[in-house]
């Protein structure tokens, strides 16, 4: 599989967890770290709510219960930014269950040209239909590591991180549901 859009260096994930401690004993210094993330746990929220209203709300919960439980985080190697993913995807479900509806995903081009190369290479404008059909059949939690993977880039490393698996695993699951979509997608 194709490497994600983005990493973080080991001395940045450092550094992040020095401010992570300095928020942990002065709650005033999480602002950068809010500041940081704002807009990639918002667009994140906003990619399967399509409600910008809807998705500054759900944003504003994630972050107000990440300062709240910021005195049990602890550092496991991977970015902040995975534990706030954590908090967002639990947020999102439980308000699609408390609103008994589907959950949204929206596919950008970028996105979907990525994951039909993992598909095997088909052109995204052909593909697009069929891509969408099958990734409608998925489980929740397997759309959600696709999701995590070719929507937002992350890494395994933080994938496994915020859905609390190895991430050996991450990458078997990732490598089985790709397959099983390969072969919706052939015979639809």
């Amino acid at each position: 599989m194709s490497e994600p859009k983005r990493t973080v260096s080991a001395e940045a994930m450092q550094e992040e967890w020095l401010e992570v401690q300095a928020a942990q004993a002065d709650p005033a210094m999480f602002e950068p770290l809010y500041e940081r993330y704002y807009e990639a746990i918002f667009l994140y929220v906003f990619r399967r709510t399509t409600d910008q209203a809807l998705s500054a709300d759900l944003c504003s919960q994630v972050f107000l219960k990440a300062l709240q439980q910021l005195p049990r985080y602890q550092f496991r190697g991977v970015p902040f930014s995975a534990w706030l993913y954590r908090i967002a995807a639990n947020e999102i479900a439980q308000h699609f269950r408390r609103n008994r509806r589907r959950q949204i995903v929206t596919l950008e081009e970028e996105a979907s040209a990525h994951l039909a190369d993992e598909l095997g290479g088909l052109p995204a404008p052909d593909l697009m239909p069929a891509l969408v059909a099958a990734l409608d059949t998925l489980k929740p939690d397997d759309l959600h590591l696709i999701e995590l993977r070719f929507f937002e880039g992350l890494p395994f490393r933080e994938i496994a991180a915020i859905l609390d698996i190895t991430e050996n695993n991450a990458k078997v699951k990732a490598f089985r549901i790709l397959n099983r979509l390969k072969k919706k997608i052939a015979a639809s």
